[in-house]
């Protein structure tokens, strides 16, 4: 009885110590990147970079990239000689494993998930049209599906990062009550 209550005990310590996402997520990401004109033809070779805080990546398209995760959005510009410069703001969302913080890792677990990028998630395919400056909210992906993106707006960007503020206040806010 003494083993199963140690266990027990080891067990939840070592789930309230650690973040839910840090379980589950790594904290790098692949997002596959396709270019295409503006007239709807699939443009290849086109060099895309994206970057946020924690770095940046380059890829070839058709490609995809590792980008590290971050509650920061990721911003792409992709280029091709002949065509104009291809931009998206790829929005990031906090993932469902963060409301796994509010049962299991508590504030701590929210701060390294934070922390480590591993709470938020990229849409995961994109498509980037050269010429045009897209925002691609990951609040709209369906897997294994690639994303078109918006056409952006300082207004809708504003929007955007507004609701991002609440979505992130709203966990915070159920973390503080469930500890």
């Amino acid at each position: 009885m003494k083993n199963k209550l140690c266990l027990t005990l080891i067990t939840l310590a070592t789930i309230t110590s650690t973040g839910c996402a840090t379980i589950t997520k790594d904290a790098n990401q692949p997002v596959q990147i396709e270019t295409y004109s503006n007239s709807n033809e699939l443009v290849t070779d086109a060099t895309c970079t994206a970057k946020n805080e924690r770095g940046e990546w380059s890829v070839e398209s058709t490609g995809t990239v590792n980008v590290h995760r971050s509650g920061e959005n990721l911003i792409i510009k992709c280029d091709k000689e002949g065509h104009d410069t291809g931009h998206g703001t790829v929005i990031s969302r906090a993932n469902g494993s963060m409301f796994g913080n509010i049962l299991f890792g508590g504030g701590i677990g929210a701060i390294i998930d934070h922390n480590k990028g591993t709470a938020y998630s990229y849409p995961d395919w994109i498509r980037i049209i050269l010429g045009e400056n897209l925002v691609f909210d990951r609040k709209h992906n369906k897997d294994n599906e690639v994303m078109i993106g918006q056409p952006s707006s300082s207004d809708e960007l504003k929007a955007i990062e507004e609701e991002k503020t609440a979505e992130l206040n709203k966990i915070e806010e159920e973390q503080g009550s469930a500890e």
